[in-house]
């Protein structure tokens, strides 16, 4: 049981590293992204705060990234120390910050993915114009953000998983089933 205990410790470390590099990759790759254009000699500035949809994602992601590092941070302590998690209250509150980052990322992820699939195929009814094909460069970058944050929520969401195998099984194995009884 120790040799998977460990295992399963290794791999949460691996992904909320992970989930840190590319939730801080998504943000910079937005918040960066600028692109201006001139039209009429009218200078035009693309930038991520244009979109609040953007804006929230670049705050999401730097949650993600912080979170993400401070508990990178208690893995590592943790399999410096060799401290198996018994602690139920610890481990709810991880679970609870791994739910809530995770939800916050998926929420993030689906705005800005909606937003940007509005500036690349615009919206004829309500006269929305295609916004990427005037800022493509703009558009390239932030879709580059868009992935990278995707592959994030997708780690945060594993993490999650992870956190909640450490919170259920504290509660298994020793106690006789009511089932098995009868």
């Amino acid at each position: 049981m120790k040799l998977i205990d460990r295992k399963v410790r290794v791999a949460e470390l691996i992904l909320r590293c992970s989930v840190f590099a590319l939730a801080l990759l998504a943000a910079i790759l937005i918040v960066t992204d600028v692109q201006v254009k001139e039209i009429f000699m009218i200078k035009k500035k693309a930038k991520f705060t244009n979109m609040k949809a953007l804006v929230f994602m670049v705050v999401v992601n730097g949650i993600a990234a912080g979170y993400s590092l401070l508990q990178a941070v208690r893995c590592v302590v943790g399999l410096m120390k060799g401290n198996v998690l018994l602690s139920k209250p610890l481990a709810w509150a991880i679970f609870s910050g791994d739910q809530v980052v995770a939800y916050l990322c998926v929420a993030g992820t689906a705005a800005a993915a909606q937003s940007a699939a509005f500036a690349k195929l615009g919206e004829p009814e309500l006269q929305w114009m295609k916004v990427c094909d005037m800022y493509g460069k703009f558009c390239n970058q932030v879709g580059e953000g868009i992935a990278s944050a995707l592959f994030a929520c997708i780690g945060m969401v594993l993490v999650s998983c992870i956190s909640a195998f450490g919170v259920f099984r504290l509660y298994g194995g020793s106690k006789t089933r009511l089932s098995s009884r009868w």
